[in-house]
Order: structure tokens, then sequence, then C-alpha cells
């Protein structure tokens, strides 16, 4: 079954585009968070953010730059989530790479990335722990 962002990018599925490159392709999320929250994804099919190589990854959120700061002045925003869900468990539902933009206002009832995963992992082992991730380059 061929992907659905795929077929959005090929212009199959309609979709409210809001920017468009030779790499990346930005639209309006169907299912949004708030007003103006984006999708950004690269027009090459990539299923996970961890198999990009360095210049795919950095072409990526160059455009995420130049597109959450056009949402941000046409919406007037206080403020912006802008993430990515990597993999079946951390929520991401379609296999292939994409960063949300979502706007946020004063007052939305929204939270910071930390309310996403709440195990309190505490900070005794923070030198062990950066040490495994130094390790693992």
């Amino acid at each position: 079954m061929e992907c659905i962002f795929c077929k959005i990018i090929s212009g199959s599925i309609p979709s409210y585009k809001v920017y468009e490159d030779d790499l990346v392709f930005a639209f309006l999320d169907i299912y949004p968070c708030s007003q103006g929250h984006t999708i950004v994804m690269p027009k090459k099919h990539i299923g996970l953010f961890t198999e990009m190589n360095k210049k795919d990854a950095s072409d990526l959120f160059s455009s995420v730059n130049i597109i959450s700061k056009a949402v941000c002045r046409a919406f007037g925003l206080d403020g912006m989530n802008i993430g990515m869900n990597v993999g079946e468990v951390a929520g991401q539902s379609v296999p292939h790479v994409h960063v949300h933009i979502i706007p946020r206002k004063e007052g939305d009832n929204g939270g910071s990335m930390h309310n996403i995963v709440e195990t309190n992992p505490g900070t005794e082992n923070l030198a062990d722990l950066a040490k495994k991730i130094r390790g693992s380059f």
C-alpha cells in the first residue's frame, strides 16, 4: 500500500498546501490541535527520522524554520510547539517523516513537551546516561 503522505505530495489526495519546494511539502493538518497546525515533510519517502541522513534532516529543519516563521506571522502567535513522533510507540501513525508545527496562544490549555511522557526517572544517574549516549556515536 502506498504511503498516504506520498499520495498527498503527488496530488492524488487533496490537501491544504501552505508551502512546497524541491525538497519539502507542507500542509494543514486535517485533525488540527490548534488553528494553523501545519505538517512539514520531506518529499522523499523516509519512514523514520532516525533513518534520515544528515543532509535530509538539515534540509527538513531548515524548511521547518522558514515555515514556522510564516505560521507565526500569519496568526500573531504567542508561541508554538514544533515536534515529531518517531515510531509507533511515540504516536507516529503515518510511516513518513513529518514535523508538526502547532500554533499556541495564551490560555489555550496546552502544555509543554514535558507533558508528553511522565515516567519521572530522576536525575541521580545523569552522568551515566550522558556517557552512554556519547558512547553510541
